[in-house]
């Protein structure tokens, strides 16, 4: 992606805090795996969001109006030493002529600047409690700047969580961000048809797992979130991440995987038989889970509101179980109840972007937020019926079954970005059959 975004949502930000104001914004730290050895880097999604900037040891600070820079960018300077052990350092330079910061200075010095940039600015935009030691150097330049307070100086007087204006921003999708959501879904919708093409009775859960490492990182992605890779009882255990058991003949393998590119998520959950034949029991449940998404993706569209999906969602699942026998009575009654949940225990979706699970409020001054083009979200209702269900034919047990799709809201409906990856029983069949 090219600076212009980055910059463009920078002047919005600034327009939106006003001059008389300063925001503060810090990447994540590094994250130590053990000993010394760190996990794989990964920028702070807010902050990437504004800079493009994907080293650690970075802060950037917007001042709307100063005369000399309205961004700056504190960030670790060149050093030959110790970019022979680990690569390139940007440094001040590169990031004022590569990233587009007014001015650039050494993160060593931010304890000794930063309180200047604070005098006489009204309101302060930072975003309290996600990284506790910042929080605290937070407090100590504004405490150093009140302690000048007989000469005139003045610290901010009122604070406001930066979080809340940067995630409004990030709700809705620019054209750019959708593009690279469209390509990872693409990638990922290739995982999970290669993991169909290649599942055979008797091979592991992490065997197909590295299907998907291979295919992502052929692509030069990584997961977005641990992969979930269940056969048979697993699939009916939501966050299952273990994946080192066998997959057995007769069994459905549930695949929640999707990769992430350029900082954006994909997250599409697929449900296959082991052996490439549905059973008619795991057909009839599947159907149902299919045509719950259908209805679920028909309500996502311009003025309908965060709920309708799942509401649709939600009644096709509960007549589809009542017409199998999992459940009994009245189909209103027993969604105002809710003793479905037993079986669909979780939402219809969630935000998606730069986070899996994207920020953005669901609520809106108590009521659901209604859909606009350009909010990007899951589809994923299921069903799960693990061994030993009380009052469930044995012949239904250990099916556990979700459907899960990327979808971007448009200005007629939506564009399903994920569909690449094979979703209907005919599909699924014919794929692992070749």
């Amino acid at each position: 992606m090219s600076n212009e975004p980055f910059a463009r949502r920078r002047a919005e930000l600034m327009n939106m805090v006003g001059e008389g104001a300063i925001a503060v914004l810090p990447t994540s730290p590094e994250r130590r795996r053990n000993r010394d050895v760190f996990h794989p880097y990964r920028p702070d999604s807010d902050f990437y969001y504004l800079t493009g900037f994907a080293e650690p040891e970075a802060v950037a600070v917007l001042v709307p109006g100063r005369e000399h820079g309205e961004y700056l960018l504190f960030c670790r300077e060149r050093d030959p030493k110790k970019e022979t052990w680990d690569g390139p350092i940007v440094g001040q330079d590169r990031a004022v002529s590569d990233y587009g910061a007014d001015d650039a200075f050494p993160i060593e010095d931010i304890d000794d600047i930063l309180p200047g940039l604070l005098e006489g600015r009204e309101k302060l935009y930072y975003t309290m409690g996600t990284d506790a030691e910042f929080d605290h150097r937070v407090i100590s330049w504004v405490s150093h700047v009140r302690e000048r307070a007989r000469a005139g100086v003045r610290a901010p007087g009122e604070y406001v969580s930066l979080e809340h204006l940067l995630h409004e921003m990030r709700v809705i999708k620019e054209r750019d961000e959708v593009e690279i959501m469209r390509r990872a879904a693409q990638v990922s919708a290739r995982a999970h048809q290669r993991a169909m093409e290649v599942c055979r009775p008797g091979m592991a859960e992490y065997e197909i797992e590295a299907e998907f490492m291979a295919e992502f990182r052929r692509h030069n992605g990584w997961p977005a979130y641990p992969p979930i890779v269940g056969g048979g009882a697993n699939g009916c255990i939501l966050h299952y991440i273990a994946n080192d058991q066998p997959l057995r003949d007769g069994d459905l393998l549930l695949i929640d995987a999707g990769v992430e590119l350029d900082y954006y998520a994909s997250d599409i959950t697929r449900t296959f038989p082991v052996n490439g034949r549905f059973t008619g029991e795991q057909r009839a449940v599947y159907d149902i889970v299919l045509a719950a998404q259908a209805a679920a993706i028909e309500a996502v569209t311009p003025g309908n509101h965060w709920d309708q999906p799942h509401q649709a969602a939600t009644r096709v699942l509960v007549e589809g179980m009542l017409e199998l026998g999992l459940l009994t009575g009245d189909i209103d009654e027993i969604i105002e109840s809710g003793s479905y949940t037993r079986f669909f225990m979780h939402r219809t979706g969630h935000w998606l972007g730069m986070d899996v699970h994207d920020v953005g409020d669901y609520r809106v001054d108590g009521d659901w937020r209604i859909l606009e083009p350009g909010m990007a979200l899951t589809v994923e209702p299921g069903l799960y019926i693990p061994a030993e269900s009380t009052g469930v034919d044995p012949r239904w047990w250990n099916i556990g079954i979700r459907i899960e799709d990327d979808v971007v809201v448009a200005r007629n409906g939506c564009e399903v970005l994920s569909e690449g990856a094979p979703k209907s029983p005919d599909d699924i069949e014919a794929v692992m059959a070749a």
